[in-house]
């Protein structure tokens, strides 16, 4: 598979991914059923972390297909995806592209925050989750949503809970509510028994709802 410009893209699984699925199919009746339906497929991340935060800027509030779209018409301005690129692009040829005037906001203050040193993202390896995401929301355009899908797929840190995430609490609803309404509250309660794996809880829930590859 190749990236928006061209160049071969490599997968990344995670090595916890096993001993997880072990520990949800016994811990959770409704996971010990749907983990077998998905065979070997697993998260996996690719990219390096600017170009994914860029990516999920770039895509906010608009369809799938839209945001690939104005991405690879992006991705083309900069010689290569770097902070430094992006901040020598022209605000005109970034409007031409398709992106509005906040989303190009967005993304020169993500550039700035790279490039300056501002976020420290070489470290993110030894800092917590919390720490993590606090960075993150420092950036413009960046809520605490697209910090932990940040560090779902692109960190595939293991025990992420994103309760603010729709597909996440509908997928609870259905599965062990039989479609009645969820209160976060009460998500949080099913979620007790995925940990420390809640991230791969997360995405066979999400499986559930559309069975296609969650990257």
């Amino acid at each position: 598979m190749s990236d928006a410009v061209g160049s071969p893209v490599e997968f990344v699984k995670p090595d916890y991914w096993p001993e997880a699925c072990r520990h949800l199919a016994r811990k959770d009746r409704v996971l010990k059923r749907l983990i077998p339906q998905f065979g070997d497929a697993c998260l996996q991340s690719r990219g390096d972390a600017f170009t994914t935060l860029a990516r999920s800027i770039v895509g906010q509030q608009i369809s799938v297909k839209a945001a690939q779209s104005v991405w690879d018409r992006f991705a083309r301005l900069p010689r290569r995806m770097t902070p430094a690129n992006v901040l020598k692009l022209k605000v005109d040829d970034m409007r031409q592209a398709g992106l509005s005037a906040r989303k190009i906001e967005y993304l020169v203050d993500l550039a700035l925050h790279f490039d300056s040193g501002a976020i420290h993202a070489n470290a993110w390896p030894g800092m917590d989750d919390e720490a993590i995401i606090a960075e993150l929301v420092g950036i413009r355009g960046i809520g605490r949503w697209t910090a932990e899908m940040f560090l779902i797929f692109h960190m595939m840190r293991p025990n992420v809970l994103p309760l603010d995430d729709a597909g996440l609490i509908t997928g609870i609803s259905r599965n062990y509510f039989s479609g009645d309404p969820v209160s976060r509250s009460e998500a949080r309660e099913v979620a007790a028994a995925w940990q420390p794996y809640c991230s791969v809880a997360t995405w066979y829930i999400w499986r559930s709802l559309d069975p296609l590859p969650v990257y």
